[in-house]
């Protein structure tokens, strides 16, 4: 499950050397107070594990959400976004995280993780969340890009997509293995 809607300082345009504070700010963000989706109260409930990055977004989307983690790791923590050092174009910073994250695809990374060193941490990731899945459903409160990168890993692992409702804050989507 993703995260609830983080509070957000600043929108306003900024340039690509800003977003080193932007991305500062949202990683230490908490969720706003809107009500929890029933939708992923109800799927929240049917839990026998929860399991959070270690990010105030998501550890406030447990607490709202009424639980307690059994592990809280950064290691599903998001995918981390590189900043650029132009003070030219001013973009609003979702435009500059789009762009930047394009870029890091393609192996723009400065002095944060590459996309090849958070494939390897998704897939690490993937396999805890299996061997949790011993004791019972899971429900890992993430991020919405490494939360893709670790379901691409339950893929290949054999588990199969049962539903998804969307990639917005709150969205999940569950996966089965499928034993083969």
């Amino acid at each position: 499950m993703r995260h609830g809607q983080p509070k957000l300082v600043t929108t306003d345009k900024v340039s690509a050397l800003d977003m080193e504070d932007w991305i500062e700010q949202y990683n230490r963000s908490e969720i706003t107070h809107h009500p929890v989706p029933d939708a992923s109260m109800q799927l929240a409930a049917t839990a026998k594990v929860i399991v959070s990055s270690n990010a105030p977004r998501a550890l406030t989307s447990v607490q709202a959400l009424g639980l307690k983690p059994a592990l809280v790791d950064a290691l599903f923590c998001e995918a981390q976004l590189p900043y650029g050092h132009w003070k030219l174009p001013r973009l609003s910073p979702f435009t500059w995280a789009f762009i930047l994250r394009v870029l890091w695809l393609c192996g723009y990374s400065r002095s944060v993780e590459s996309a090849g060193t958070a494939r390897m941490r998704a897939s690490t990731a993937a396999r805890r969340l299996q061997s949790l899945a011993n004791e019972g459903p899971v429900l890992l409160l993430g991020h919405g890009f490494m939360n893709r990168m670790i379901a691409k890993q339950l893929v290949a692992d054999g588990w199969v997509r049962q539903k998804r409702n969307g990639s917005q804050y709150w969205s999940a989507t569950v996966y089965q293995y499928s034993g083969v």
